[in-house]
């Protein structure tokens, strides 16, 4: 009788373990990237991340080598590093062993390593060009995959129809062997599954969001083998752009240059080629871009500009938490209520910033669950404040609070 009554408290107790963790994961994805060199300057460590926010965590980025496989991106940062507490002696170290141990902790998290990125996209079209290299890819991926303890791939070619970065390799034949290279590893990846007892590995990319990048492409097929699109929804506008402009603007602004140019037309186009709304995750910025020497007319918004300033980490661009400490107390914040995101201005400066903010990005979560979509994605997780005002209001949104 005793050993029955032992075996159900065990039982109940870890029944209301489940239970917690579920209450307290959100309620659709939310997808974090966070980024290797994010340990350096900014000094924002795995520690940091506010697990119970999240649902999966992106690491940005694994590269491709010449030979074709998959390597790590920055070896000292990923495996190397000795967080507090951790011994050279250990084993594995550094960020990929804080994510195995944040996993632990927080049970409904996921992992995923995601391969190339704006920079590393140069090889994409040399793995993808033969059944030989697709496999010899997907072989390396998978095995990168098991070997640092991830749940799944996230493939970031930025991008199969071109217009990357102009070091790239490119080929007419890329959107086609985007698919073969994405039906390659599916494979590898449900074979990889099937040998560990069933167990599901996703497969997931991050999408651009302009007419270029979706134009095409198949997608049809190539979401049959994902689990979902990561939408890259922002750099809509920066230092290219010929007026000041929103970075990413939910609906067009009544007085858009750009009037075809916004989110909500991104996200069509994907469904019009027959993607299904749950597969579509938002990608929401935590950053701005600012433009310098900005004409005063309409505070700045849709004017000429002199030049890009100098940024939080980057140029133009300026992280919400810099943005929050250093920025909103010397500028004025306007609101645009057809695009649904606001802007600053300061006039004696001509200084003009477009950047989300809490109200902003519950508005984009609440258009996720309007619209049935599945979940959204941050770029990334270090530029939020440190009470991660965003992510609050994102998570707050999604759950209907």
């Amino acid at each position: 009788m005793l050993r029955r009554l032992l075996l159900l408290c065990v039982l109940v107790t870890s029944l209301l373990g489940i239970t917690v963790a579920a209450q307290d994961a959100p309620a659709k994805r939310v997808v974090a990237y966070f980024i290797s060199w994010g340990i350096y300057a900014r000094e924002y460590w795995v520690t940091d991340i506010p697990a119970d926010l999240v649902t999966h965590i992106n690491y940005a980025f694994a590269n491709i080598s010449k030979e074709g496989e998959c390597l790590l991106g920055d070896e000292w940062a990923d495996v190397q590093i000795p967080y507090e507490g951790e011994t050279e002696g250990d084993g594995l170290l550094g960020n990929f062993n804080q994510l195995n141990l944040l996993k632990e902790k927080y049970p409904h998290i996921q992992t995923l390593i995601s391969i190339g990125g704006w920079t590393w996209s140069k090889n994409f079209s040399d793995v993808a060009l033969t059944e030989e290299s697709r496999q010899k890819f997907a072989a390396s991926c998978v095995a990168f995959m098991k070997q640092y303890g991830f749940d799944g791939l996230d493939i970031d070619w930025e991008y199969p129809t071109g217009g990357g970065d102009p070091g790239n390799i490119t080929r007419p034949e890329d959107p086609e062997n985007f698919i073969l290279l994405l039906t390659e590893l599916r494979k590898q990846l449900d074979a990889q599954g099937e040998a560990d007892g069933g167990k599901h590995y996703l497969l997931t990319i991050a999408a651009g969001a302009g007419k270029s990048a979706i134009e095409g492409i198949d997608w049809v097929a190539v979401a049959d083998q994902l689990d979902w699109i990561n939408l890259m929804a922002y750099d809509y506008a920066g230092g290219w752009s010929p007026t000041t402009d929103f970075n990413a603007p939910l609906f067009a602004s009544a007085t858009s240059p750009n009037p075809d140019v916004s989110i909500d037309a991104s996200l069509k186009a994907y469904l019009d080629a027959g993607v299904t709304a749950d597969k579509m995750v938002l990608g929401v910025p935590f950053y701005g871009k600012g433009w310098k020497e900005v004409e005063a007319a309409d505070n700045g918004l849709f004017q000429p500009y002199g030049g890009i300033p100098g940024g939080t980490y980057g140029e133009g661009v300026y992280e919400y938490h810099d943005l929050a400490k250093t920025w909103l107390p010397l500028m004025e914040r306007y609101w645009d209520d057809a695009a649904k995101v606001p802007w600053l201005y300061n006039p004696k400066t001509g200084m003009m910033i477009s950047y989300d903010d809490p109200e902003s990005l519950a508005l984009k979560a609440q258009y996720v669950n309007d619209n049935n979509l599945g979940g959204v994605m941050i770029w990334e997780l270090s530029q939020d404040s440190d009470d991660n005002a965003l992510l609050t209001a994102l998570n707050d949104t999604l759950k209907g609070e």
